[in-house]
């Protein structure tokens, strides 16, 4: 027997104590020594664990990432860290959390390893919960976008056009009367027609803008921000530097919905001269910013307000991530980064 094997191991008999897997393995591959927690947790014999190769307890999925990780190790990397999952006797899998090191002059590894099973377990089920609780959430705001669609149509397509035919009523007779009360209030009348059918066509825009399904994001963000302009004459320009196949439909609609927002908070609080918003690729994301040079807020202050909560549920819903940037006298900048696989420029 080894001087290793006489002294070093001998300090083995400590780690007997430990619940932590702890082992002693050739550098071929085999166990040479594993204390009792190991036999314990992967239910076989001691002479069976060390008659076959690690590599044959390790699950098949794990096995290519533990050989390459290992590899790296011997050629002098400390594993930390690491974790894979092992197969017991039984079938069951257990999740194991490595730390192990190479000895070189004795080519033996050292390792000591933690049951994470359960901790395993738990984050698989929450992962499972967050799935089917996104899965509600995208169907909830695709519920709500059909039904702002189903009413925008309602209101464009029925209520503005029996305005316009009242409208096209009242010239008729006001080029027939020719009595100038009567021409007064009708044209009046007919003044304000022609107000209540913009008033409807725009609310049937923000309701559901017809301009993203047929132009796209771009063309529909620029319209908004024309409108932004034209109603409250605070500029508000626009620049894209992207291609919209690299967003989903989900995507584009959070994407106006967040700018409508966001430019409502502009009207009614920041007190801007100007707005930019803009959508850019930048590295392997595409990030929408909204920046106005208003009052500005305090962003440690603001919790609740302003349309924060929707904009913070809207981003986290597509995986995205939201940044508020606000200083009081130096205006606010919002942004929302969308992780993307984009191809290399």
């Amino acid at each position: 027997m080894t001087g290793f094997e006489n002294s070093d191991l001998d300090m083995f008999s400590f780690f007997e104590m430990t619940p932590d897997l702890v082992c002693i393995a050739e550098r071929n591959g085999f166990f040479r020594k594993v204390n009792r927690a190991v036999i314990d947790k992967l239910e076989y014999s001691l002479e069976e664990l060390l008659a076959r190769p690690i590599s044959s307890f390790i699950f098949p999925e794990d096995a290519m990432i533990t050989h390459h990780t290992r590899e790296l190790m011997l050629q002098g990397s400390a594993l930390m860290n690491f974790e894979n999952r092992y197969v017991t006797k039984s079938g069951k899998i257990v999740w194991l959390h490595w730390t192990s090191f190479f000895v070189p002059d004795k080519e033996v590894v050292f390792a000591i390893a933690k049951d994470i099973t359960h901790k395993k377990l738990v984050e698989q089920e929450m992962n499972e919960k967050y799935t089917r609780f996104k899965g509600l959430a995208y169907q909830f705001k695709n519920s709500i976008e059909k039904d702002r669609k189903y009413f925008a149509v309602e209101l464009h397509e029925e209520i503005a056009q029996l305005a316009s035919v009242i409208k096209m009523d009242l010239d008729s007779v006001a080029n027939k009367v020719d009595h100038e009360l009567i021409n007064v209030r009708i044209n009046h009348a007919s003044t304000v027609c022609e107000l209540m059918i913009q008033t409807i066509r725009k609310m049937s825009f923000e309701l559901s803008p017809h301009m993203l399904d047929d132009l796209g994001l771009n063309e529909t963000l620029k319209w908004l921000c024309k409108d932004f302009s034209l109603l409250n004459q605070i500029p508000c320009e626009f620049n894209s530097d992207y291609s919209e196949q690299f967003l989903s439909r989900e995507e584009q609609i959070d994407f106006f919905r967040i700018c409508q927002e966001a430019l409502k908070n502009v009207m009614d609080h920041a007190g801007a001269s100007g707005v930019q918003i803009s959508v850019r690729s930048i590295n392997q994301s595409v990030v929408l910013s909204i920046i106005d040079d208003g009052v500005g807020f305090d962003p440690g202050k603001q919790t609740n307000g302003a349309g924060l909560p929707g904009m913070q549920g809207r981003v986290a819903s597509i995986n995205g991530h939201l940044s508020i940037e606000s200083t009081i006298g130096k205006g606010t900048t919002i942004s929302v980064t969308i992780e993307k696989d984009l191809p290399a420029e």
